[in-house]
Order: C-alpha cells, then sequence, then structure tokens
C-alpha cells in the first residue's frame, strides 16, 4: 500500500537550468567583420596614401559639410515648394483629371497610373526628392499598387533636373541636340522602371496586387477635405504639403551626405594648383582612371571622341550640377561635339545624381532593402538613355 504524499513536506526542486552558451565564439564574426574591416582600412589607406591623411579627414568633412548647407537644404527647398504645390493639385482634383487624361500613354509605357505624369512634371522642373514630397499625399498614392509605387523612385530621378540641363545645354549653344537627348532619357525612364517593376515583383509578388493605400482611407482623406471652407483648404494644403517636404528633406541627409562624398572623392581630382589641401570636393579621380581604360566601350555605345569625355557621366553619378560644370572646359578644349551633347542630356538628365539620391528615396518611402535593385536598374536605364540619344543623334544628322 502506497503512502500518501504529505504536502507540507519541502518538495526537492529541479536543478537550474545551465544558461546556453552561444556557439561559435569570436569564429562566428570572422566571416563578415575581417572583409568588412579589410575593405574600410584599406579604402582609408589609399585614399590617405594619395591625399595625406590630415587632407582626407578635412575633404570628407569638408564636403559633407558644404554638401548638407548647400545641396541638403537647396533639396528640401525644392521638396517643400513641390510638395505645397502637389498637395495644392490633390485638393483640387488635378492629380485625377491627370489619371483620366494620361491613363492611356502612362500604362503601356511605363506601366504606371496618369498622376505619375505629375512627378515627372515636378522633378523635371526641380529635382528627384520632388516626386517622394508628393507621394507622401494618401490621395496621390491611392492610385498605385506597391510595385508601381516602389518604382516612382527610378521614374521620378530620370528626370530629375531636366529644365536645367536642358536650358544649360541651350545656353552652350547646342539647340537641336539637348531636345535628342531628352528623347533619350525618356526611353532610359521606361527600362529603368519597368525593369524595377520587375525586381520588385519578383523579390515581393504580393506586391503586383496591393494597393499603397486603402480606397476607404483615400475616401476618409476626401470627405475631411470637402467639409472645409475654400480658403482653409488652400492653407491646409500649402503648409501640409511643405511639411511634408521638411520631412522628405531630413529623411534624404544621410544618404546624400554619405553617398555623395565617397562618390565625389572617388571621381574629382586635387585643387586647381595640383596639391591637396583639405577642401571640399577634392579627390583621387579613381572612377575616371578605371572609366579610361574602358574607354572603347564608351567610344562604341556613346560615340565619344575624346576619353576625357567619360568624366561626365561618372560625375553625373554623383551630381548632375558638378558634371555640368566640366562642360564648358570641354567645350574650349575642342572635345566635344553635336553628338556628345546629346549625349550628355539624355544620361545626365536620366540619372541625375541618382547615386547619392537613390539610397535616401528608398529610404524614405519605407523600402530601404530594395536600394541595390533601383541603383542596378537605373544604371542600365541611363546606359540606354545615352545609347538612344547617340544612335538619334546619327540617324537625325545623315538627315540634316
Amino acid at each position: 500500500m502506497e503512502t500518501p504524499m504529505n504536502v507540507n513536506e519541502p518538495q526537492p526542486q529541479a536543478a537550474p537550468a545551465k544558461p546556453e552558451k552561444r556557439s561559435g565564439g569570436i569564429s562566428r564574426y570572422i566571416p563578415t567583420g575581417v572583409p568588412c574591416l579589410l575593405i574600410v582600412t584599406g579604402l582609408f589607406y589609399y585614399l590617405g596614401s594619395v591625399m595625406g591623411l590630415p587632407n582626407m579627414l578635412n575633404t570628407i568633412m569638408h564636403t559633407a559639410h558644404d554638401l548638407l548647407i548647400n545641396t541638403v537644404f537647396y533639396l528640401m527647398g525644392i521638396c517643400v515648394v513641390t510638395g505645397a504645390i502637389g498637395r495644392l493639385f490633390v485638393e483640387f482634383g488635378v492629380v485625377s483629371l491627370l489619371e483620366k487624361l494620361l491613363r492611356p500613354l502612362m500604362g503601356p509605357l511605363f506601366r504606371l497610373p496618369g498622376v505619375a505624369s505629375l512627378g515627372a512634371v515636378m522633378t523635371f522642373l526641380s529635382d528627384n526628392p520632388a516626386i517622394i514630397s508628393l507621394s507622401q499625399d494618401k490621395r496621390f498614392s491611392r492610385y498605385f499598387k506597391k510595385f508601381q509605387y516602389i518604382s516612382l523612385t527610378n521614374f521620378g530621378t530620370a528626370f530629375g533636373m531636366g529644365l536645367l540641363v536642358m536650358v544649360f545645354m541651350v545656353g552652350q549653344g547646342y539647340y537641336l541636340a539637348p531636345f535628342i537627348g531628352l528623347i533619350g532619357a525618356a526611353c532610359g525612364c521606361i527600362v529603368s522602371t519597368r525593369l524595377m517593376q520587375r525586381f520588385v515583383i519578383k523579390a515581393y509578388p504580393n506586391f503586383e496586387i496591393e494597393n499603397v493605400i486603402d480606397e476607404e482611407i483615400a475616401e476618409e482623406e476626401d470627405e475631411k477635405a470637402e467639409t472645409k471652407s475654400l480658403p482653409i483648404r488652400i492653407l491646409n494644403a500649402l503648409l501640409d504639403g511643405g511639411r511634408t517636404g521638411v520631412d522628405v528633406g531630413i529623411a534624404i541627409i544621410p544618404g546624400v551626405l554619405i553617398i555623395s562624398t565617397l562618390v565625389m572623392i572617388l571621381t574629382f581630382g586635387a585643387s586647381a594648383t595640383g596639391e591637396y589641401t583639405g577642401g571640399a570636393y577634392e579627390g583621387v579621380e579613381l572612377l575616371p582612371w578605371l572609366a579610361q581604360k574602358i574607354n572603347i566601350v564608351f567610344e562604341w555605345l556613346f560615340g565619344f571622341t575624346d576619353p576625357h569625355l567619360v568624366a561626365f557621366p561618372i560625375t553625373a553619378l554623383g551630381a548632375v550640377g558638378a558634371a555640368l560644370s566640366l562642360v564648358p572646359n570641354f567645350i574650349s578644349q575642342g572635345w566635344i561635339d553635336g553628338n556628345a551633347i546629346a549625349v550628355f542630356t539624355a544620361i545626365g538628365m536620366c540619372w541625375s545624381g541618382y547615386l547619392s539620391t537613390h539610397t535616401a528615396m528608398l529610404d524614405s518611402l519605407g523600402y530601404r532593402e530594395l536600394t541595390t535593385k533601383a541603383i542596378l536598374a537605373h544604371t542600365i536605364g541611363g546606359i540606354f538613355a545615352a545609347v538612344i540619344a547617340h544612335c538619334l543623334y546619327m540617324f537625325v544628322t545623315i538627315f540634316l
């Protein structure tokens, strides 16, 4: 007969579980930590050996500071103004009108709703981030599937600073070539946008059918707006759109400062005296040097007649404004012709510093992990734009 257990007696307790030791120890960090350390150390050693360590550090800081003051705040100003105008257009139905009128054109070419054309106009008149400030409005983004919404980064960038590029080229005495370049940029935009959409759908198949904003939420926004008086609607649209532009301007700061500083220090050379002074925008000219090693490719694809011309597309990767500053010197040296102007317009407008803005733009949209795919798609699109401009210029000059 079993003896009943006395509940008052203390029960034996199980031994405490030993804490699990993390497997691997230091070895788990070697496959990633060591290569990262070697790459970063090697990069700074190379830059320091060419420029001198104090000059390298001063150049990095001065370049980043100048980009913050003269580029980021400039872009923020653009975002504020275009955000306000874009919100005003949304408020009073211009966006809906564009959707109805341009849907037959935008759909087959770009696989985008008609309202995306407003983003193209905004970026053409200003710069790449303008389309992001516009896309933050729920009544604009309601027309997009998620894969289309993400591809706005590529679509808007292809027209960034287009007006500035066109006016600058015409001001240099070239009239036909810039318009040929504009056609090439539009073709490159089609390639870049649709290629990015393909990448997004492949990575996230559900984005092909998912809407960015539910229709009910967009209708609620419309109802709230319509209940207010006309002056209040105008004032709210301008102020709310401008506030969105400020948010976008702040969001692009890390991408512009980090990526642009790296691109420019690898693109530009020493100061005007040929010495390194630690000033802003000095560099080691690594990217142009690499490009000249394969200059035959640029000559065959773009029709460049001088190896120095490769500096324009390389510089346009980081900032098209900086690339445009090279053109007068090219003209004075006799290196440039109408074909080069057409190609410069196409690739300058299509790329328009996308290496320095794509990261920030996708980050502000909330899809940072797709940055490499966007950059790859836009690289291909820019090359395609330049090739189309070259071929079209050759075709036109045969009959003129």
